[in-house]
């Protein structure tokens, strides 16, 4: 797992390599100025020596000011150096999560998937810049401090040899208190994150249905987990301060009488005993940041796991690099087909059917009968779980990914746009679409007729996930922007559930008639939307139950003929009202 984020510092190592050098710079000339205080006290202001005095004031000065120096460089290269890397771990993330299956991307789930992106990733970028400034500067103050001690205090250092495990066990109950805390706490952003994205991605159904409070409440929740588990952290290590204070306070108290009697005696300076006192405060200073960075280490320890587990998950989907380039045309065919979502769910079973190219397919069935899951095995959203799917007479998984995907456009259930203008929406289908294209692909969905064909028209304004457009206009922008792929199949799934009969029926004769060769497959719960279709699959709890054309299926299949029935007997109650 460290290996795995490690190498994503990149060509941010020199920075990472060179921060620890500036502190143990800073650290040196830090733990020098208390040994030079002492010695002007002891050697210059004791015997009135001003030139003593002078030369050990500069070199104080010097001290202070290449510490400062090391100190800023450190800061500055560990902010470089996690940053970037932080940087680095979110660009591979992208683009391994780019590189997901639909299957993959349930697994994980998408609030969990932008957690692993956001708070995971700037708890590891904290984590980094203390490993390499803070982690290193710790440790080396505490060496060098208990070697200046030692060096000035003789004796005197053994205080420390029954303080030293005090604090180290006072720390590490603190720490092992707080680590659970703090990792629930941060696990508590998933849900937080889910509660955010469902409410701001459905204000409107929220809105409508007056359910505010309700949708506060889980907030509020969510909110509350994550507040109480910082709490109890928080309070935890408020107890650190007061404990550290404590231990230096006795410390001191058992150093100024011991160090008295050295005075008296002789065997000590002044000067020697306030270096002591600094280094007390360093050596037990040093003691604690030891201590945040192992609870900083120990918190993000899950978002690292979390986030080696996105970066080290192969796709479930082979994208065959080197597979086939070309689809020779739009012809469709499913052998023996069964597919499920998990092991133990089953969707589709035993699927066989055939598609001629430029053929236009209605598909009918209920709510959960599994059409929208069959045409997704087309474009290789998702793998068959036994079977074959064919398009252009070869297996899908024969192509090249993108290749077939290039060749296979779909407009789904969920119209997505982006926010942009109109322009570079529909260019999503053909970057280098030129006008004639763009105004071919409008004429043939519709979209001409609430938006001109021109630069004004291209140039409006489109609001993030095209709030600013009716589901009807969504829809009719979405299959113009598919059509500027050129694709060889079209797959529509109730992609004109809100548009008036009259504009479907105009969409479906354009379809027909201005583009040739097209394979297109609409799925509907309209029926009218596919009774001219070459053919119609009547699909039932996974299976296909019938297959034929709207005269065929009429005159043998009651439940079309009943479906036929109502929508006609609908529409006609309709037109007399």
């Amino acid at each position: 797992m460290v290996r795995v984020l490690l190498k994503r510092v990149r060509e941010y190592k020199k920075y990472a390599f060179i921060t620890p050098l500036f502190m143990i710079g800073e650290v040196a000339l830090e733990v020098l100025i208390p040994t030079l205080m002492a010695l002007v006290i002891d050697n210059g202001v004791a015997y009135n020596d001003m030139p003593y005095i002078i030369r050990m004031s500069v070199l104080l000065v010097l001290s202070a000011m290449f510490s400062l120096m090391f100190g800023m460089l450190g800061a500055w290269s560990a902010s470089k150096a996690s940053a970037g890397f932080a940087s680095n771990i979110r660009e591979d993330e992208y683009r391994r999560i780019m590189k997901f299956s639909f299957a993959d991307v349930d697994k994980f789930s998408t609030p969990s998937l932008i957690t692993r992106m956001t708070t995971d990733v700037q708890n590891v970028q904290q984590s980094f810049q203390m490993l390499i400034r803070i982690c290193v500067r710790s440790p080396i103050m505490f060496i060098f401090a208990i070697i200046m001690v030692y060096h000035n205090g003789g004796t005197l250092s053994l205080v420390f040899a029954v303080a030293i495990p005090v604090v180290i066990v006072a720390i590490a109950l603190l720490l092992t208190k707080t680590h659970a805390a703090f990792t629930s706490a941060f696990r508590g952003y998933d849900t937080f994150n889910r509660v955010v994205q469902e409410n701001l991605n459905g204000i409107r159904t929220v809105k409508a249905y007056v359910r505010e409070e309700e949708e506060q409440g889980k907030f509020d929740e969510a909110s509350e987990i994550i507040r109480r588990n910082f709490k109890i952290g928080q309070k935890i290590m408020a107890l650190m301060g007061p404990t550290m204070m404590s231990v230096t306070f006795a410390v001191m108290i058992v150093l100024s009488y011991l160090g008295a009697k050295y005075i008296n005696t002789g065997h000590m300076e002044t000067g020697e005993l306030m270096s002591i006192y600094t280094y007390t405060g360093q050596i037990l200073s040093s003691l604690v940041m030891t201590g945040m960075v192992i609870v900083m280490l120990a918190v993000s320890y899950a978002s690292m796991q979390r986030i080696a587990e996105v970066l080290t998950t192969e796709p479930s989907m082979d994208v065959n690099e080197n597979g086939l380039k070309d689809v020779p045309d739009g012809s469709v065919r499913f052998k023996d087909v069964s597919f499920g979502y998990g092991k133990d769910s089953s969707v589709l079973s035993d699927v066989n059917f055939t598609i001629n190219s430029g053929d236009m397919i209605g598909i009918l069935g209920t709510t959960g009968s599994g059409k929208t899951s069959l045409v997704s095995l087309i474009a290789r959203l998702y793998d068959v779980s036994s079977g074959s799917v064919e398009v252009g007479g070869h297996d899908v998984r024969e192509y090249n990914l993108e290749a077939l995907r290039e060749q296979v456009a779909m407009v789904l259930q969920k119209n997505t746009l982006f926010s942009g203008t109109v322009e570079s929406n529909l260019r999503w289908g053909n970057p280098d679409a030129a006008m004639e294209e763009m105004k071919w692909a409008m004429d043939v969905s519709a979209v001409s007729t609430f938006i001109t064909p021109d630069e004004k028209g291209l140039s409006g304004r489109v609001e993030q996930g095209g709030t600013n457009f009716s589901g009807g206009q969504r829809q009719r922008l979405c299959i113009a922007r598919a059509l500027l792929k050129r694709p060889k199949i079209l797959i529509m799934d109730d992609s004109t559930s809100a548009v008036d009969t009259a504009t479907d029926a105009s969409i479906r004769q354009a379809l027909r008639n201005d583009v040739k060769g097209l394979t297109k497959i609409i799925i509907s719960q309209r029926l009218s939307s596919v009774m001219d279709a070459d053919m119609i699959l009547m699909m039932d709890n996974g299976r296909i139950a019938d297959a034929g054309t709207h005269e065929e299926l009429l005159s043998r299949n009651e439940a079309y003929r009943d479906l036929y029935e109502t929508q006609t007997r609908g529409g006609d109650e309709d037109a007399k009202n």
